[in-house]
Order: C-alpha cells, then structure tokens, then sequence
C-alpha cells in the first residue's frame, strides 16, 4: 500500500493535471477534500513529542517568531525579551521552542522563538511537527524573513500545509449534523465558484451524510475543504523582514513593494533598529483593552489595568479576578468609552474597550 506520502504527491499531480471548469468542479472537490485528510494524517505525531520542543501559553497573549533557519529570530527575541535563546551564524541553531517575556503598556506578552521552518515541514522534516503545533497556539505569528531571502511564499506554503490560515476568517458556513433524512444545501449568498452537489461530495468525504449546511459567503474549493478539516486555525501574522541595515533605502522600499498586502515591518535585530516601532505593532495587533479596577466605595482606580481582548465583558473580568463574582455579581459601574455617562450601571454582557473603569458590586457570599 502506497504510504501517505506518495498518495499525497499522487493527489496534487492529479489536482495539477485537472482543470477547473464546471464538468471538473465535483472531482476537483472531492480530490481536495481527500488531500486535506492525508495532510491532517501526515501532520500527526508520530510516536512520542521529543522532549524540550512544547512550551505552555502564558501571560496576556502569546505571539511565535516563525520563518526560516538563520534569519535573526533568536537575535530578536534576546533584545526584546531577558530569554537567552542560543544565537549562530548556521542553520538549526535553535532546536526547541524558547520562551521570553514582553512587558508593554500594562501587558505581558510572551513570545516563542520557534525552530527555523524547512521545506517539507508539514511533513514532519526538520522536526516541522514540533513547530507547526507549537504555532498554532499562538494569538499572532511574527513571520521573520531577511533582505537575502525576503521571498515568504515557500514559509506561507509549509503553514499552509500546516493547517495555518494567515490574516483570514474562519468561513461562514452552518453545519447542521442530523441522524436521517439526508444532506441538504443551501446558499445564502450567490455561489460563484460551487454547486450543491459539490458541496455534498465534499461533505461525504467527512462522513456527514446527514443534515443541513449553510453556506453564507462565496465559497471556493479550499475554503469550502476548510469548513470541514479538523486541524484549521485561524491566526493573524506581521512579516517582520531583518537585517534591514545590509541594504540602501531604495532597496528597503522596493523589497516592501514587493510585500504589498503585508504588514511589513522593517528591522535590524542585531542593530536593534525598529525595535520600538515592532514591539507597537505587536500589541496592536493582539487587540489589546485596558480596564482599571475602581473598589467600591474608593475614589481611585488601581493604577495596573487588567489586560483584556476587545470585544471581552464584564463577566470575563469576573471570571479572571474570581469565579464566585459572577455567582454573586449584582451589577457593575463603568466609566469611560464604554459608558453613555459616567457610572453607568450595567450588566454581566456589557462590552469594555480601552481605558475603562469598572467598579463590580457582588452580593454577601
């Protein structure tokens, strides 16, 4: 029997061999759908994870450094974090995953200097496992290219393959599972790229052969495969591109060209130029909210925020401070951005933004 490799390889040749039209859209579909499920089989670890590689999530976010052997990321993570991750001038210097601590405005983000990223990582080379999932834990991935090689397309196909999706929304799809009465389909939304009985085929290939599925967005093949693959994260990404003090500003601007439809930012780690400008953009993009705890009965709030996620509630600053306030909670007071005035009285579901101050009032436990 063929290994999952080679059926692997025999699938995108036939994928490649096929064009797309209309006669072709079922097949193409199933083929995808039947890729997808080898690639999620090949990614699985095999036997035991080797020791030293896995590292636990901590403080308010986590964001991964990514990319290929020997760009600079372990230089970057000794300047902006106290971590000590050996630094060389060869590839595979770093061989397990190597945390440090950012504090910035109030946050504690923590950042994992991952292995360098080989072709054929999604496969397992170079311990590509090991970093793949140690990427997917992440809030935001920092993909780290240099000036001599800043050209990601290889980096972005490995975690692609992964089961990464970069900057994209999961897709918005309904997916109904019933014991009987057969598949049905159903577009929200013209579909300019599928049927219904591709939809179904594709489906198939996962076992649901019974209930109802939405589509709500123009779907194509992959993000329709996406719906239905186990191991697809979403993540947002920067491209970090290095070493920027090798080459003229005429060169720089031409390289973040090239770039154009990244969020590019420039440094030289080793120079420690652009440093600051890289640190706010990272916590930009962790969409980070501060709120500030006011007790009852004081006239100041604390002076260190509790670091949340836009779009986080009330209840969620119970539940991080103690999981009795949302038991006994009668009502909270907030003042700032969020409130129509000051003091507002609001309830468990109010949503918080930047700069916030919330009194909690709980019932006698």
């Amino acid at each position: 029997m063929p290994s999952t490799e080679a059926r692997i390889q025999e699938i995108e040749e036939e994928i490649r061999r096929t064009p797309y039209n209309k006669a072709t859209q079922k097949h193409l579909g199933v083929l995808r759908a039947k890729l997808a499920k080898l690639r999620e089989e090949a990614a699985r670890p095999k036997g035991p994870r080797q020791d030293g590689t896995g590292v636990r999530k901590a403080g308010d976010g986590t964001v991964a450094l990514t990319g290929y052997p020997s760009v600079g990321k372990s230089t970057l993570l000794n300047v902006i974090t106290e971590a000590s991750s050996q630094v060389g001038e060869y590839d595979f210097t770093t061989l397990r995953a190597v945390p440090g601590m950012l504090a910035h405005r109030g946050a504690r983000i923590q950042l994992l200097d991952l292995p360098g990223l080989a072709e054929g990582a999604a496969r397992g080379r170079g311990r590509g496992r090991e970093v793949l999932s140690q990427a997917r834990i992440a809030d935001l991935l920092l993909l780290m290219v240099d000036v001599e090689r800043a050209d990601p397309d290889p980096l972005l196909r490995e975690l692609y393959d992964g089961g990464l999706r970069l900057n994209e929304a999961p897709p918005r799809v309904s997916v109904h599972r019933t014991d009987r009465g057969g598949l049905t389909v159903a577009f929200s939304v013209l579909q300019t790229h599928l049927d219904e009985e591709t939809v179904r085929a594709v489906a198939r290939e996962w076992g649901l052969l019974n209930g109802e599925i939405v589509l709500q967005e123009d779907l194509d093949l992959e993000r329709l495969v996406d719906c239905f693959a186990a191991n697809r994260v979403y993540v947002p990404a920067i491209l970090v591109l290095n070493k920027i003090d090798l080459i003229t500003g005429k060169a720089l601007e031409r390289l973040r060209q090239d770039l154009k439809g990244w969020t590019v930012v420039p440094i030289s780690a080793k120079e420690e130029d652009g440093i600051g400008a890289l640190i706010e953009t990272v916590y930009e993009r962790l969409s980070f909210i501060r709120v500030y705890l006011r007790p009852r009965g004081q006239k100041d709030a604390s002076e260190a925020p509790v670091i949340l996620r836009a779009g986080a509630t009330v209840e969620e600053v119970c539940r991080l401070l103690h999981g009795k306030f949302v038991e006994r909670f009668r009502h909270a007071e907030v003042s700032g951005p969020s409130a129509r005035f000051r003091g507002q009285r609001v309830g468990l579901n109010h949503t918080l933004q930047d700069g916030d101050v919330l009194t909690i009032a709980t019932r006698p436990g």
